[in-house]
């Protein structure tokens, strides 16, 4: 069955980086179009009001119901991010909002030092997965282009530029944090280290400029208080958070007074051992399975995971299938499909809402192909043997792998 697919797309036409690019903007456009007309763009009112309410110097974690439903998770230094948006009227600043994430998430996918036939393969991986966050307007493109490109700069010796998108990242949302897990790739890591003080004290300040420091300072606080809460409210059985590990035991257990932290430790453990593989660290495609291993992670072992978080994890997916070798055996194809129906596809229409609802959310069932996944990149970073031939172009993939 796979073989018949992939002969379907062997056209020139999927395989051209710029239709499959240009796919993806018309696709994320008419996506987005009927969610303005019908009232439901809620993620994008937060978002440009963060912007207002920093200018301002209201609450910013506090419940606006005359303006929208939920209450903002992101840091102040978003409120420039969103600015020019939030200035321009509601369908203009969405569209330009959603066509810019989108260009982000495309250009760093196509930053990626790998084959270009294996960029192609990606986005079409995962053009599913990025409907669904389109649809929610999400930050979650930038949190990808912010992850990748970490890696891409530190590929590229550039790491005054990776500690700003971590530093970026890690203040507008917190996940920014993981790209941290590349640094022991760093030729310089003296100069990272320094470089991220720079942009995390320049990052911290910068809101001031649009409000004050008293307010900023007070911020904080309540961010922090803000998201205390937000993590007892997903931990809440049948919420539409918590598609993560410790979501699928909570729920299946039906105990959702299960706390997080053994979850995190044993994640963290089982994800840093492949760094004790020293030798490791100079072959292309142990990192980029360590990329890919990253962006699983961020999602899976993370209690604010819902549906449109998943285009993160879902990159991660897409990546760990083009690195393993050709031709691909059984159980990646297998793994892979696995990945699609349960994780890109249970939550569109081609799903029964029944199904849905009482199975897909209720045990967070969304999360599992992903976990599978992951667990077997942790084997593999573990196990294989990484063979450098050529290294001098990454994008050739020179590398093999064998079992040690």
């Amino acid at each position: 069955m796979i073989n018949k697919i992939l002969l379907f797309f062997d056209k020139p036409f999927f395989k051209s980086k710029r239709n499959i690019s240009i796919i993806w903007l018309v696709v994320n456009i008419i996506a987005i179009l009927p969610k303005f007309f019908r009232d439901k763009y809620n993620n994008y009112l937060i978002y440009k009001n963060v912007f207002w309410h920093v200018y301002d110097q209201l609450p910013l974690y506090a419940h606006y119901p005359d303006l929208y439903f939920d209450i903002n998770l992101y840091g102040p230094v978003f409120s420039l991010i969103i600015a020019p948006f939030a200035l321009l009227p509601n369908f203009f600043g969405l569209l330009l909002w959603s066509v810019f994430t989108t260009i982000l998430i495309l250009s760093a996918i196509q930053k990626l030092p790998i084959k270009s036939i294996n960029v192609v393969i990606i986005l079409w991986i995962c053009l599913n997965e990025y409907l669904i966050t389109a649809q929610s307007f999400q930050v979650n493109p930038i949190m990808v282009y912010i992850i990748i490109m970490t890696y891409v700069f530190i590929e590229k010796k550039q790491d005054f530029w990776a500690a700003m998108l971590i530093a970026v990242g890690t203040f507008i949302k917190l996940y920014g944090i993981v790209g941290l897990a590349f640094f022991f790739f760093s030729k310089n890591k003296i100069k990272f280290i320094w470089s991220l003080v720079f942009w995390s004290l320049l990052c911290f300040v910068l809101p001031m400029l649009i409000s004050s420091p008293q307010y900023i300072l007070d911020r904080y606080v309540e961010w922090y208080n803000a998201l205390v809460i937000k993590n007892d409210v997903n931990a809440v059985l049948g919420s539409y958070q918590d598609f993560s590990v410790m979501g699928v035991v909570r729920r299946v257990t039906n105990d959702n007074s299960i706390p997080n932290y053994p979850f995190l430790l044993g994640g963290l453990l089982l994800f840093g051992l492949p760094y004790l593989r020293f030798k490791a660290y100079a072959n292309s495609k142990f990192r980029l399975l360590t990329l890919a291993s990253v962006l699983i992670f961020t999602v899976i072992f993370s209690s604010g995971s819902e549906s449109p978080t998943y285009i993160i994890a879902f990159v991660g997916v897409a990546i760990w299938y083009v690195e393993q070798p050709l031709p691909k055996r059984g159980w990646v194809n297998g793994l892979l499909i696995f990945a699609i129906i349960l994780t890109s596809l249970s939550h569109t229409d081609l799903f029964p809402n029944f199904i849905v609802e009482n199975y897909v959310r209720k045990y967070s069932l969304k999360a599992i192909p992903c976990i599978v996944i992951w667990l077997v990149i942790v084997y593999q970073l573990m196990t294989l043997k990484f063979e450098t031939t050529i290294d001098e172009d990454n994008s050739d993939n020179n590398t093999s792998l064998q079992r040690s």
